[in-house]
């Protein structure tokens, strides 16, 4: 009995009832399941041909560099050559004491408080102009997102004309209202929202085509349901498009944060920093330090210092974005 309870055991129902044939895996099922798994090989390995130019530059010019910085970060190593041995925390430690970084810091975060708010809501203003139904729609759509086509270099060399004290269009208009001239890029009382006037010149037709999208893929439904409910127009744009706005504007919030704390392109072309250090941003002191003041591992610890305020900056903005959409 117990001989026939193990064999029962072990082997199931079927097998222990004498008589019954066993059940056999047929060939033809065997040979598909190793022509599936052949197949599935294949086709890893076509996607890993596929990818293996993306991974390798991937590799080679992001994890590479990103990994070498942050071994330049704790040496002295300078373009002279000298010093290249390791030091330890001792870049970051002078950083942390540095005033100049810390005032261009300060430079960089204030434009970014200054800059994003009339980014976003210059852009939702034009973009709600555009989705009324104007004529002509196509016209408007050009001339607000043309200027974020153009190149760094153009702009800066376009309003750096347009500012300049004696000659440039913006004084001029000025004096033939009566107004007095303002030494746009030369006061450092000015001078930063000088560049914001002309970033948000620049780049606000990318925001601007962000919300538009997003107003065109709002149902009608919703207004035609407020309209019969007596809403005007005021009352549908906030009780209506403003809501189904809110993640787009969280993400335009983000996206203009993260490009405004790499501020670096018209500010160096316009200014070069000055007057006295007012508008010259974090990036460009890491520039000088390492190219300029031939510190590569001190410029190097800057910059990781400078990643971590924007790895900060993205992981808040991800959190708040997740309890919102909770």
């Amino acid at each position: 009995m117990s001989s026939v309870a193990t064999s029962h055991n072990s082997e199931g129902p079927a097998d222990s009832l004498p008589g019954l044939p066993r059940p056999r895996m047929s060939r033809q099922a065997g040979s598909r399941t190793a022509g599936s798994r052949s197949q599935g090989s294949r086709d890893n390995l076509n996607g890993w041909a596929f990818a293996a130019p993306f991974l390798a530059f991937f590799l080679v010019f992001l994890v590479w560099p990103l990994l070498y910085g942050l071994y330049m970060s704790l040496t002295g190593k300078s373009l002279t050559g000298a010093n290249d041995s390791l030091i330890g925390l001792a870049n970051y430690s002078e950083a942390l004491a540095d005033s100049d970084m810390w005032h261009s810091l300060g430079n960089t975060l204030y434009f970014t408080v200054i800059s994003t708010v009339p980014l976003v809501v210059v852009a939702l203003v034009m973009a709600a102009l555009v989705n009324v139904g104007l004529p002509a729609q196509w016209l408007w759509r050009l001339s607000y997102f043309a200027p974020y086509l153009l190149a760094s270099t153009v702009v800066s060399l376009f309003f750096t004309w347009m500012y300049n004290p004696q000659l440039g269009l913006i004084n001029d208009s000025l004096a033939k209202i009566g107004l007095p001239k303002v030494a746009w890029l030369n006061d450092p009382g000015v001078a930063m929202w000088a560049i914001v006037i002309a970033t948000l010149w620049w780049t606000v037709g990318f925001n601007f085509l962000l919300y538009l999208a997003a107003m065109q893929n709002i149902p009608a439904q919703h207004y035609e349901a407020a309209s019969l409910d007596g809403a005007g127009a005021w009352r549908q744009f906030f009780s209506i498009t403003l809501p189904q706005l809110a993640p787009t504007t969280v993400m335009i919030v983000l996206l203009q944060i993260l490009a405004s704390l790499k501020i670096f392109d018209q500010v160096y072309q316009m200014t070069a920093g000055g007057p006295g250090g007012a508008t010259r941003p974090v990036v460009q002191y890491i520039f000088e330090t390492g190219f300029t003041g031939y510190r590569l591992g001190y410029s190097a610890a800057i910059s990781y210092i400078f990643f971590g305020l924007i790895v900060a900056v993205s992981v808040i903005q991800f959190f708040i974005t997740r309890r919102r959409s909770a």
